[in-house]
């Protein structure tokens, strides 16, 4: 099953200005990688360990690409009932790693500030992954961009969004880069990205605006060189769009990438839906579950057509 998820951690001092302070590197052109490089025992294991487990989901008819279909309807109220579960309750207990949440509904999070996307890749990624997967975010953020109607771009300096696309080879990089971006990084996500377990197939770190905790300040996706090209991508469309504020994942969700099942691996239309509702107007960060849910259903039946009491 993949495991993935977003860790919330509060950086202390950690403000919007300071985030556009911090200069990230220009993303590794294309062509840079050391293709001769040869990888460690533990990356090469760890890459047959992916490769074989992406073809057995592909064997069971998992990891679907298509949006959905005539096999996975979904009504007003559960896109509203999925929306609530995914927006407003955490899959981990905020600072505390990856500990499970037990906490009740909180208040919408997401992006007051444009969100301004860079990539950086593992010294060792090689040139034909890295044109593949800059051309695959890209795209990516332009389509969340129409999606959400949120300001997105892919940047190089000012970034506030970081993708870092590095191996186990790369760890030492990868934590450096980190303390770099977050210089005060609470000690519990630190220790997630130290020792990241096999079953994690990639995360995201998404940091609070010191002065209003339910505004995004900066956010860190964390995906694995080592995947085959689809789980990759895979990973791109979920911690991305989570790292946007989708931030749990719900059984009842489908056709999702927001449930672990792993049926469907990239963004369906059902989650373009999600991704709408999260940044319609009409709603506005810190707002709670029980105040945005008559919003939240309305809304809904607006996406999908449906009249005020449909069937659920």
């Amino acid at each position: 099953m993949k495991l993935s998820g977003i860790i919330k951690g509060i950086a202390v001092g950690l403000t919007l200005s300071l985030a556009g302070c911090i200069d990230a590197p220009a993303p590794r052109s294309p062509g840079a990688g050391t293709d001769s490089a040869q990888p460690s025992a533990q990356s090469r294991a760890l890459k047959t360990y992916y490769a074989r487990l992406q073809a057995d989901l592909l064997a069971q008819g998992l990891l679907r690409s298509g949006g959905g279909g005539p096999d996975t309807p979904f009504t007003a109220d559960l896109l509203a009932r999925n929306f609530e579960a995914i927006a407003f309750f955490d899959e981990y207990e905020r600072g505390a790693g990856l500990r499970a949440s037990r906490a009740g509904a909180g208040v919408l999070r997401r992006w007051k500030e444009p969100v301004r996307v860079a990539v950086q890749f593992g010294p060792d990624v090689p040139a034909a992954q890295q044109s593949q997967d800059l051309a695959t975010i890209s795209n990516y953020v332009a389509r969340l961009q129409r999606v959400t109607g949120h300001p997105m771009s892919m940047r190089g300096r000012d970034a506030n969004f970081h993708v870092l696309i590095m191996s186990e080879d790369d760890r030492a990089t990868m934590l450096a880069r980190v303390r770099q971006i977050v210089p005060n990084i609470n000690p519990a996500s630190m220790q997630v990205i130290q020792n990241i377990p096999r079953s994690i197939h990639c995360l995201v770190l998404a940091f609070s605006d010191i002065r209003v905790d339910h505004n995004y300040a900066k956010a860190i996706a964390i995906i694995r060189a080592e995947h085959p090209d689809l789980l990759r991508k895979s990973c791109v469309h979920e911690e991305i769009a989570q790292g946007l504020g989708l931030a749990n994942d719900s059984p009842a969700a489908r056709p999702s990438i927001f449930n672990d099942d792993d049926e469907f691996a990239l963004l369906t239309t059902h989650d373009e839906m999600l991704l709408k509702i999260l940044y319609d107007r009409r709603l506005h960060a810190g707002i709670s579950a029980e105040a945005a849910r008559p919003i939240i259903r309305q809304i809904a039946r607006e996406l999908t057509g449906e009249k005020a009491g449909g069937s659920s």
